[in-house]
């Protein structure tokens, strides 16, 4: 948060655990650019427990609202006045800056309000927050209560918006319009139940709608987002404002012709400015336009026709309801790459049927037109691509003897209707071993178009063919 450029840090609550306590302490002795301030409530015990951490500044908070006073505290209003005052005097006695925070302000009578604020700064309170504690302003009422508190005190006025109403951003910039000077946020908006006005999210309206620069380093906020997400466990929607996956993501093929023609006609911002990436994204509603330029970024060189095969299947899983990832066009590509054209190829599937089960021996019967004649062959295994893998092996013993040496399989995707990318390596009667390989949703699928990938590429490299790129040791 100090590389990220915050002015205040506040580092913790002493009073909740030693482990709360001892954290604060380490924090306050960092050295920060950054002020460092300790929450406490409006208690001697709070506030001692703040001071003997070291921090330059204490935020002192206390219920105002009657809702609060009457069913949690079971306060009067005098007594809280009071109690706000004497924690304030304490506390600047011991030469601390000092917040006040009038818990549930949004929720407090406003003439009540104001005199609470006007007695604490009285008492020496160096700034003033107004809380909506549980999201229930709009930012009509936050704009009224910050425009009234600016006519009762001289001091810089916070804001602490929380986002039940999903309304945390709009709120705290609707306090800045009015006045504010300080805006309590949290990184990626996370905290108490639905959470708090977001950092990011203020920062850039600010920056882009406002014209006003804070000091956070716009270009530090998603390396800081992702950071404090890992570390907190709590993982950031992907349609998270300025820091989610799809902010700079562009999939519709309207969009990505946009966008590769001019940028700003589809972002806000230049994604770079808060250190995040423009993607484009393989979907059902991606276009050619957009599928060319993630190949080419890819590192293919791929025909029109390729690139149309390649949209095609892009299309075709869109269409089932999958989420195309990186990793799955990754291995389309790959696989429409390296196939081979009609003319080229010596061996096409043309049909596939097995049968397994429970108390079933797996059974596979396969059509393979081989040299422009279709041959069938049945053969039985361990399992659905076993029994596939020997039909194959029985039906091509007429051109070539070759036998299976390594079946390797990936999964690209964490769902049941991942695609399947599978890696095969035959050796034939001279001991020649060819790579073949080939990605498909279907498992068995994948196994047995593998499998022929490599039989055309050896029939190839028998005849001194150029489809020599997985006759390696590593086809990755």
């Amino acid at each position: 948060m100090d590389v990220l450029g915050v002015d205040v840090i506040e580092a913790g609550f002493p009073a909740t655990s030693p482990g709360e306590l001892k954290a604060v302490k380490m924090i306050a002795s960092e050295g920060l650019n950054a002020e460092v301030c300790a929450l406490a409530r409006s208690s001697k015990n709070d506030i001692n427990l703040a001071l003997d951490c070291g921090v330059e500044s204490i935020h002192i908070f206390i219920a105002t609202s009657d809702i609060h006073l009457k069913k949690k505290l079971k306060i009067s209003r005098e007594e809280a006045i009071q109690r706000a005052i004497e924690s304030v005097e304490y506390a600047k006695e011991h030469g601390v800056k000092v917040e006040f925070s009038a818990e549930d302000a949004t929720r407090t009578e406003p003439k009540y309000l104001m005199e609470v604020f006007k007695a604490v700064v009285d008492a020496g309170a160096d700034r003033i927050d107004i809380p909506d504690t549980v999201g229930l302003a709009s930012p009509h009422k936050m704009r009224y209560l910050v425009k009234m508190a600016k006519e009762t005190v001289d001091v810089p006025i916070s804001v602490h918006c929380h986002n039940d109403m999903g309304l945390a951003v709009a709120n705290t910039l609707a306090g800045i319009e009015a006045g504010a000077l300080q805006a309590h946020v949290t990184i990626n908006g996370v905290g108490e139940r639905a959470g708090n006005a977001s950092l990011e999210e203020v920062v850039i309206a600010l920056h882009v709608l406002y014209g006003v620069k804070t000091n956070v380093k716009l270009s530090e906020i998603y390396k800081t987002s992702r950071f404090v997400s890992r570390l907190m466990g709590i993982p950031i929607a992907p349609n998270k404002p300025i820091v989610g996956d799809n902010v700079f993501a562009h999939e519709s093929g309207i969009h990505t012709h946009g966008v590769l023609a001019s940028p700003e006609t589809y972002e806000f911002i230049p994604p770079e400015l808060v250190g995040h990436r423009r993607r484009l994204v393989a979907g059902k509603h991606a276009g050619i336009h957009g599928i060319e330029a993630m190949i080419k970024e890819m590192g293919f060189k791929l025909t029109k026709e390729q690139l149309k095969e390649v949209l095609k299947r892009v299309k075709e899983l869109g269409d089932k309801g999958r989420r195309v990832t990186y990793e799955d066009l990754l291995y389309i590509a790959e696989n429409v790459s390296g196939s081979f054209s009609e003319e080229e190829k010596r061996i096409n599937l043309r049909e596939l049927v097995v049968v397994t089960g429970n108390n079933v021996t797996p059974t596979a019967t396969i059509r393979l037109k081989v040299n422009g004649e279709d041959y069938v062959a049945s053969g039985f295994g361990v399992g659905p691509i076993d029994a596939s893998a020997k039909a194959i092996q029985k039906l091509m013993e007429n051109f070539v003897n070759f036998r299976l040496i390594d079946f390797k399989l990936e999964s690209t995707g964490n769902g049941t209707d991942a695609l399947a990318t599978v890696i095969v390596k035959i050796e034939d009667e001279n001991n020649r071993v060819i790579f073949g390989r080939s990605v498909n949703e279907d498992i068995v699928m994948a196994g047995v178009e593998a499998i022929i990938d490599a039989l055309n590429r050896l029939f190839i490299s028998r005849r001194g063919g150029t489809k020599h790129e997985y006759v390696r040791e590593n086809p990755s």
